[in-house]
Formats: structure tokens, sequence, C-alpha cells
């Protein structure tokens, strides 16, 4: 058994780790109780620790502390949901309790499992039982007590892991949801996955394989001649997501206009590389199904030239030191003003009302899409305020937001708990600028209290939830973030949605449209909703978000 462990050692514990739990990301997201499409548990777990692995694999740490330092920094940046968040917080206290060591026995690692536990605790509003915590809590807690009895850190680890093990199962019975549902917490799974990985690496085992679509991003023009080039443009770009159409439509596109075609995609971006004489007509096809964010496009022809000649021929970058270069280089703005507002979003229309009501800039995110906290963080360094309040928009992004407090250089950062669409524009309504900025908050929160925001979208599992025993591709109509019904008409769910608003004595409606409602279809939902609600002022518009058709601000 190993005793100790290094720098070295750690990193192969995190790379197995990531690995264990990317490949059973599915089966961790399938837990999820809430049938909702979701940035699901299992997705923000694996993408999470991807960040830690991809940091790791550039360094050689010498020193567990290093090693541990490393994967904290990646984790804080890279962290997404609040299953990410709070996996990002063990590995904190982690780091913590590894300072200073050069190696670690099973004592020093066990103690610095309970610092993790305690900062995870730390940082959670209200910490509920039957979750990852419970399952963290009480394996750190047994790792204490095995270093007691073998200060070994395999020996730690795996009973550690059993513990674990045993803990899950009655998170079934101690979560109410999860007992109707019958299933494990998903966050709890995942984090049992990871340390049977690490684990795993401590025995000398192989790491797991992950298959994924492989094919060179980087062109041989060493091995190119004039006529061995068809097309001109050695083409490499990055499009995040804000639709969830399926991507075959742009291959068949890209297929007719190049060749040497990749697409390798996840849940939040699509990256792609192509060979084509019209790159210009490639980006502008991918802009349909998101936002451009990087592209690099290069002459193969006269790079060929180049090596003809003796010259040094440059090549296109692998895109992950694209994308490093590019933030190296991008450097915080400067204050020009005191306040400055970010809002997170998916959807032109949404963003058009965001801006129109001040919103500096826009992050790409929401359902299915939940951005890291370093995605979060460059667009506060980049907008130019002292002051600069964030609107999360989602529940499962306010966590991801809190972590960039502090963090932000020459900044002071302020998170407004925003939950929906309806909450950050009616926040944003109730900036005052030349109030001071706790003064700022407290009206913006106290104005979250005034809008109920029904949603309609679509189940993404079978489940049986709160009564309710849901089909994948059941319309779904939630209200204030609960189930409020479920039909395969859509038209019923409006009816029922309406009827509750004008019960409600709604005063201010707003109905924005997702990408996959027509004009007609709007129409008629606007009709169902005039009404029922007669006396109220309503408005329609064009959100143009995914994954919801209908996002509805009741005030």
């Amino acid at each position: 058994m190993k005793s100790t462990i290094d720098g070295i050692v750690f990193k192969q514990m995190v790379l197995h780790g990531t690995a264990a739990v990317t490949l059973q990301k599915q089966k961790i997201n399938d837990l999820n109780v809430f049938p909702v499409p979701d940035g699901d548990t299992g997705t923000n777990m694996s993408m999470t620790m991807a960040t830690a692995a991809a940091e790791l694999r550039k360094a050689a740490p010498e020193t567990v502390e290093q090693a541990a330092n490393i994967c904290a920094s990646a984790l804080l940046r890279g962290a997404r949901g609040n299953s990410g968040v709070i996996l990002s917080l063990l590995f904190r206290g982690l780091s913590k309790g590894l300072k200073g060591c050069t190696v670690a026995d099973g004592k020093t690692f066990a103690a610095a499992m309970q610092e993790g536990v305690g900062a995870a605790y730390g940082a959670v509003m209200k910490p509920a039982e039957g979750t990852v915590l419970t399952v963290a809590r009480l394996a750190a807690k047994r790792a204490v007590e095995a270093a007691a009895e073998d200060n070994c850190i395999e020996h730690v680890l795996d009973e550690a892991l059993k513990t674990g093990c045993e803990v899950l199962p009655q998170t079934t019975e101690m979560n109410p949801v999860l007992k109707k549902a019958n299933v494990v917490d998903a966050g709890g799974k995942g984090y049992l996955v990871i340390l049977e990985g690490m684990l795993s690496a401590l025995r000398g085992e192989a790491m797991p394989e992950i298959s994924e679509e492989s094919a060179a991003e980087k062109a041989d023009f060493a091995a190119l001649s004039e006529e061995d080039i068809t097309f001109t443009f050695d083409t490499v770009f990055i499009v995040r997501k804000t639709t969830n159409k399926p991507l075959e439509p742009l291959r068949a596109y890209l297929s007719s206009i190049g060749d040497s075609l990749v697409i390798g995609e996840d849940d939040e971006a699509f990256k792609v590389h192509v060979h084509t004489d019209i790159p210009g007509s490639a980006l502008t096809e991918a802009q349909k199904y998101g936002t451009l964010e990087l592209a690099k496009i290069e002459n193969m022809r006269t790079q060929a030239e180049d090596l003809a000649a003796g010259r040094q021929a440059q090549s296109t970058d692998d895109l992950d030191a694209i994308e490093q270069e590019l933030e190296n280089s991008s450097m915080p703005a400067s204050p020009q003003k005191r306040y400055g507002f970010l809002s997170v979003c998916a959807g032109d229309g949404i963003a058009a009302v965001f801006r129109d009501l001040g919103v500096d800039g826009i992050i790409s995110g929401g359902q299915t899409m939940n951005p890291s906290t370093e995605c979060i963080l460059n667009e506060i360094n980049r907008t130019p305020a002292e002051v600069v309040f964030v609107l999360p928009n989602n529940k499962n992004i306010i966590m991801a937001a809190q972590q960039c407090v502090g963090l932000a250089e020459g900044k002071e950062v302020i998170v407004v708990p925003t939950a929906t669409i309806p909450q950050g524009i009616t926040a944003m309504m109730n900036v005052d600028l030349e109030a001071e900025p706790e003064e700022i908050f407290q009206a913006m929160t106290a104005s979250i209290e005034s809008v109920a925001t029904a949603q309609i979208t679509y189940a993404a599992r079978d489940s049986d939830f709160d009564g309710f025993a849901i089909q994948e591709g059941d319309y779904l109509a939630l209200l204030a973030g609960k189930l409020f019904g479920t039909d395969r008409d859509i038209t019923v769910l409006l009816k029922q949605l309406a009827e509750e608003a004008a019960s409600m004595n709604a005063e201010f409606l707003t109905v924005f449209y997702g990408e996959d409602v027509t004009e007609e279809q709007a129409a008629q939902a606007e009709e169902i909703f005039s009404s029922a609600c007669p006396e109220a002022e309503l408005s329609l518009l064009p959100g143009g978000q995914p994954v919801y058709y209908y996002i509805i601000s009741i005030e």
C-alpha cells in the first residue's frame, strides 16, 4: 500500500478522478430528479474537474502543496453550477489543509479532507442533509478515524470511500424528494466517483479511457505541397451555444464547402476545424447556433510557400493555447464610471431588453449552459466600472457568480441573487445610479419579491415529481420554481397559467417567447393571457431563448 503521496501522484489522482467522472457523467445526470432540462450534476462536475486536469497536465508539481494549489485554483475558476462550486470548495479546503506539505501521509490527507468539508459547509447558505455535503462529511470523518488506525494514505482513502458508499444510499431516506423518486443524491454519487478514480490512481491502475472524436486540429504543413492543398484556409473556431438545435445541418453545410472537417461539442459549446475557401461563410452559418467566441483562420498556401522557401510556417495553434493566449492578453478594463452591470441570459431578444435597461455586458448562459466562474470573472474584469453588479438569473448560477467576489482586479463585485430572467429585469428597473452600492443592492433584491416567474419547457426524462407522472417530452409549466402542471398540449398549460395570473390579480404581464415558437403561436399565447387578465398591461416580446418556449413575468 502507498503510505504517502507527492505532487506527481496527487496530479495523477486528479487526472484519474476526472476521467472517472467524465465516463459516468450521464449516469450521474440520470439521478437528477427534477425533469427540467438543466446543466445537470454530472455534466457540471465533469466540466469543473476538467479545468483542473487541464492545468495539471501542463505542470510537473514537485510537492503535494503545489499540485493541490494548481487544482484548487483551476476548480475555483472553472466551477459550473452549484455542484461544481461545492466540488471546488471541497478541493479548496483540501488545498488549504495541504499547505506547506512536500508529501502527505494518511493523517495529513484526512485532516485536509475535513478542511474541505468545512469550506463547503461554510459557503452554503442552508446546508441540507442528504446531499454531497453529507457524503463528504461522513467520508472525511471516517478518513480521520482510519488514519488513527493506519497512517497510510491508501488505507485512509479506501476507508473514506467505503463509508461514502454506505452513506450514499441513505441520502434517499434523508431527502423527501429523493425518497419519492427512489434515487440517491447525484452530487454525492459524483463525488464518490471522483474519489474512486483517485484511489485507482493510488493503486497504480490504468486510467479509464474516454472515447472522443479524435482528429488533428493542427495542419501538418510540412507534409503539404501546393497541389495537395484543395482548399486554401485552415479555419478553427469556437461557438458558445444559444440553441439546442442539432449540429447535423451545420456539418452537412461545412462538408459542402470544404474538407478535413472535425466538429467537437459539449453541452455549452462546439468547436470546428475545417479547410475551406470561404471561411467567412463558415463562421456566418455557425453563428445560427450560438455566439462566436474564438476564431483563427490561416492561409495554407502561403504557409506551404514559406516552407518551400525555408522559412518557418506558422501553424494553426491548439485551440486551448489560443484561448489561453487571448485570456493572457486581455487586460482588465480601467474604471470609467462608478457602476457597471452584467446579466447572464440566452436569447437575442432577452439580451436586448437587458441592454436597453443599462446592462454593460451579457454572459451567454442559463439552463443547460451554466457559465463557469472564470467566464463570469472575465466579463467582470472587462466591465469599465468600479462596482460591478452581476445578475445570474438562474439559481444554479448564483454560487458560481458569488465565487467571483474578491477575485476581480480593482473592482467591487456585488451579486444580486436573481433566480429567473423576470427577476433580473425587475431588478434592473429598480436601479438608482445616485445611490450607494448597498442601497442599490437592497433595492434590487427587494424588487425581486414583487415578480413571479412562470415558464414552459419540456421534460428531459421520465419522472414522478410532485404528484405528476411525467413522460419524457411532456410540456412542463413551472411557477415560482415549482412544477405547476404537465400536459401533452402546450395550450392547456398556457390557459392554466393565465388563470393563475388572474387569480394573483396581475397588473403587468410580459411574455417572452422562445426560438422554437412561431409568431402565430406567440400571438395565440398573448390572446390567452389577454382574455384571462383583461385589466393587466400585457407585453409580448421575442426572447429568442432556447429550452423555454415561454418565460412569463407576472407582477
